[in-house]
């Protein structure tokens, strides 16, 4: 974390080149990236903190709430702009990098270092089957279109975003009434040493807030030189969608777990790589589209190919993580699949 820090140098940098009009889209997206990924780090830091005085649980709740509200606050400021291309691939591309390039980074340099990792098969049998059925909800809406006549979209499929995206909300909440409630001896693990807090409550509180607030405006200027920094450089709307923006705002949340899996505590890796991607799904992606209704309403119908990726990366890492088990060699498998699919979008 204090390597990142250095790039907080940038937040000053990128403000002032707004605010002196600077003409370059492409160094704009790039000093307002570098800005962003620090500034994440630092809303991690202080939910840490937080969870030294809320307890353990909730605190691992609201880490992973704020680990995703970067991209949930960069989503908001695309969908303002009318970009919900992006916004699409940027949740498609937050779940198949969650799964493939964190988990598989986390496995591979994990598994170099400890040969043999074991953790909780329980808990990932659960996230599981909870994944399949996230991927599948995103899934029916695009099916529906093919099946329905085009005349009938615009009256009908709004309905069914909202109902898909009530739905999700629904479980989301559910699945967190049976990891906390019903079923929280499941997620129990043994006690670990958890140190002093190095924050005050009221501190950390305060960098909680006001990186929040440098990060909605950092993505502000994120959005705005999206368009024509595509253009600019010959770039898909869908490759920063699924690629750059989900690396650029997890990129503290993603070092973290690969940290936690040389420690040797896979159950943590995987609880913030799969966590992640449900809460992505479930949670994340209806509040984009409740939030889509102030402006104009977005669907929630995903390309075929986003489609297959999150359906590929979810069984693979059912496959991968089916044993409690995982080596060097599985979290290379998951790279790879990651990295055929980045190439696949590039030139998409």
């Amino acid at each position: 974390m204090k390597y990142l820090k250095i790039l907080l140098i940038f937040v000053p940098i990128s403000i002032i080149c707004k605010f002196i009009h600077l003409n370059q889209p492409t160094v704009m997206f790039l000093l307002s990236a570098l800005a962003i990924i620090p500034l994440a780090g630092l809303m991690g830091e202080a939910t840490e903190e937080i969870s030294f005085y809320s307890g353990s649980k909730i605190g691992g709740f609201l880490n992973a709430t704020f680990g995703n509200a970067t991209e949930l606050i960069i989503s908001f400021f695309a969908l303002k702009e009318g970009l919900f291309d992006v916004v699409k691939a940027s949740i498609a591309g937050s779940v198949i990098g969650n799964i493939l390039l964190v988990l598989g980074a986390s496995m591979f340099f994990g598994g170099i270092k400890h040969k043999n990792q074991k953790f909780n098969r329980k808990v990932v049998e659960v996230s599981s089957s909870m994944l399949i059925f996230a991927v599948i909800g995103l899934s029916i809406p695009a099916i529906f279109t093919h099946t329905v006549k085009s005349e009938l979209l615009n009256t009908k499929y709004e309905f069914l975003s909202v109902g898909v995206a009530i739905v999700m909300i629904v479980i989301y909440a559910l699945s967190l009434f049976f990891s906390f409630h019903t079923h929280k001896d499941i997620y129990s693990s043994e006690p670990e040493e958890h140190g002093e807090p190095n924050w005050s409550l009221k501190k950390a509180i305060i960098v909680l807030v006001l990186a929040t607030l440098a990060i909605a405006a950092e993505s502000e200027i994120l959005v705005e030189s999206v368009e024509p920094m595509t253009h600019a450089l010959g770039l898909s709307e869908f490759f920063v969608g699924i690629i750059l923006i989900p690396i650029i705002g997890n990129a503290a949340e993603h070092s973290t777990a690969v940290l936690m899996a040389m420690k040797n505590k896979m159950d943590v890796a995987i609880e913030i790589a799969i966590g992640s991607s449900l809460q992505i799904i479930l949670f994340v992606a209806p509040v984009l589209i409740f939030l889509s209704l102030i402006f104009k309403p977005m669907s929630i119908i995903f390309n075929e190919f986003e489609l297959i990726a999150m359906i590929a990366s979810v069984f693979i890492a059912n496959r991968v993580a089916s044993d409690g088990e995982s080596n060097w060699l599985e979290g290379i498998q998951l790279l790879a699949v990651y990295l055929i699919i980045g190439m696949s979008f590039l030139i998409l």
